[in-house]
């Protein structure tokens, strides 16, 4: 199993990024995909997620309106869109799958001008 994040780097306040999460290993199609976040010192927590055929969606408090997920099952990616991002952004962020617990290595988001 492999869950492989992209798309992070380095952004002003009020910029945008797309992430991505490429899986392979299990049938992705299956499965309910999440983003997690981790900022310096804190807990990791959830962002947001998705179902598996796309048609259902949450998110946390702090993100909605601002970020959405999505996902094109036909290409084992699930994507999170960020907008209107602030320097309260700034972490790793991870893709979950959480019925089976598969964590990716995370990808670097900082928001900075």
């Amino acid at each position: 199993v492999q869950l492989v994040e992209s798309g992070g780097g380095l952004v002003q306040p009020g910029g945008s990024l797309r992430l991505s999460c490429a899986a392979s290993g299990f049938t992705f199609s299956s499965y309910t995909m999440s983003w997690y976040r981790q900022a310096p010192g804190k807990e990791r927590e959830f962002v947001a997620r998705i179902n598996n055929v796309g048609s259902i969606t949450n998110y946390a408090d702090s993100v909605r309106g601002r970020f959405t997920i999505s996902r094109v099952n036909a290409e084992n990616t699930v994507y999170l869109q960020m907008n209107s991002l602030g320097p309260e952004d700034t972490a790793v962020y991870y893709c979950y799958v959480p019925m089976r617990g598969y964590w990716g290595q995370g990808t670097q988001v900082t928001v900075s001008s």
